[in-house]
């Protein structure tokens, strides 16, 4: 039988003997060795699919944790802010395993796929006219004053479980990447990585530390800018956050790993995500494609000198989000229904 994430790594985990190993699945996600993206710029690349998970992102691993820690001390409701892959995974968990949910989203501001994903799980989903970080301010101050248990990252056993990524690089790769490249929204992401690494290289699992390089979008990149962006626009809606929550930690990992976090442009990221689809065949969300849209920008930097091992998270399903694809691809074309239609049409 499949171990479950939190009997797994449980040595690495705040878990205790009353801590309930809960799952619905998560983690175990592939760490797929490109064929052609690597080729492109001579490196040995790959990307880790977060996708794979049970509600589509990376936001599982660190929700199973925060559930479980949860329940642990008796809690019967749960709080979110989300952009989208927070509510969903919230509003999942919280139904498995008898909590209640709310989640809290800006108005206008989430993909369909995640806002569907929260509302058919169960969860109570408020609107706010505002962004994701006014969202964030009430449901801090809600959890402080009621008895709710906030579950974004500012909870740290979400760190805590989404770390099991890097735990799952190093298991597969018997090594640490010489570089980890990673989207940074909300910023806890490129902090829990670079907690499990630190925490496998003390453990004396790895000997080498990757170079932890995080990229944001351009129209939401206040780490990069270095002051908060008020009003954040991206078509990466998963990373449109203009206040994150974990910056000081994402600089700490920046700076200890000798890293970087930089930013890309809407249109890099949308190229990237296409040439992952088309490539290597894996259809991610376009804040999953950051990351390789880092991978091609520092390659043009001249960064690798030839053979390095990288590693990019693809944080989310592309599903997610496909209104982002269909509103660039071009129209379909529609023939008469006729043999010799498509084979004109196909060029055969």
């Amino acid at each position: 039988m499949k171990l479950k994430l939190l009997e797994k790594y449980k040595d690495f985990l705040p878990i205790s003997s009353n801590t309930p190993m809960i799952s619905l699945g998560e983690g175990f996600t592939p760490l797929v060795k490109t064929k052609h993206l690597g080729e492109m710029f001579g490196i040995d690349l790959y990307l880790k699919y977060e996708g794979t998970n049970p509600t589509g992102s990376f936001k599982d691993r660190g929700m199973v944790m925060a559930i479980a820690k949860a329940i642990e001390e008796g809690a019967k409701s749960v709080i979110c802010a989300s952009t989208g892959n927070t509510s969903a995974s919230a509003a999942a968990y919280a139904a498995a395993f008898d909590l209640k949910a709310v989640v809290v989203i800006p108005a206008g501001k989430i993909a369909m796929g995640k806002l569907a994903q929260a509302m058919i799980y169960g969860a109570k989903v408020v609107q706010v006219d505002g962004n994701f970080d006014d969202c964030l301010k009430m449901v801090k101050k809600v959890s402080e004053e009621y008895p709710v248990v906030l579950v974004n990252s500012l909870n740290p056993n979400r760190l805590e479980g989404q770390k099991t990524a890097a735990f799952e690089i190093v298991d597969t790769l018997k090594k640490a990447p010489d570089y980890h490249f990673l989207p940074v929204g909300n910023a806890g992401n490129i902090t829990a990585y670079w907690m499990g690494y630190t925490q496998y290289h003390k453990a004396s699992k790895i000997s080498s530390l990757p170079k932890m390089m995080g990229f944001q979008a351009e129209g939401a990149a206040p780490i990069v800018r270095g002051h908060v962006v008020e009003k954040p626009e991206t078509i990466a809606t998963a990373i449109r956050i203009g206040n994150p929550a974990s910056w000081k930690k994402a600089e700490r990992a920046r700076d200890e790993s000798n890293g970087v976090i930089d930013m890309v442009s809407d249109e890099e990221i949308l190229q990237a995500q296409k040439l992952i689809a088309s490539k290597e065949g894996i259809f991610c969300e376009p804040a999953s494609a950051s990351s390789v849209a880092g991978v091609i920008k520092m390659a043009k930097k001249g960064i690798f000198k030839g053979g390095e091992c990288v590693v990019a998270t693809l944080t989310g399903n592309g599903l997610k989000d496909p209104n982002a694809v269909l509103n660039e691809v071009p129209e379909i074309s529609t023939i008469p229904n006729d043999l010799s239609a498509l084979v004109k049409e196909v060029g055969f």
